[in-house]
């Protein structure tokens, strides 16, 4: 092997490794409607809503008008998860980029 072969293998396998390191991230346009944040339910209250779904919080944020949850299920799959910040309901989540659960009703 040639030392331009194996510096065009490395680099392959570098972007390789690149993109397959790289986190889907499915959000999108994803739309709560929430109002004002002055109605919106602290974060910590969200925080112990998926303590209760035995989830393992990664991180908390809000995104566009809606609470972003970053976490692993308790099998250990990371997850992406969108809550409406006013009534705390769980309205889509996300899982390597694929919708794994929708409210019903929920289109936004």
């Amino acid at each position: 092997m040639t030392a331009k072969d194996r510096l065009l293998a490395i680099s392959a396998c570098a972007a390789a490794l690149a993109f397959s390191a790289t986190p889907a991230h499915a959000d999108g346009n994803v739309t709560c409607d929430s109002g004002p944040q002055e109605n919106w339910q602290p974060i910590s209250k969200l925080k112990k809503k998926v303590w209760l779904e035995r989830w393992s919080l990664l991180k908390t944020q809000v995104e566009g008008d809606c609470y972003e949850v970053y976490a692993r299920t308790e099998t250990g799959q990371a997850i992406e998860a969108f809550f409406h910040p006013v009534t705390l309901e769980k309205l889509v989540v996300f899982r390597r980029g694929k919708e794994i659960f929708r409210a019903k009703g929920f289109d936004g």
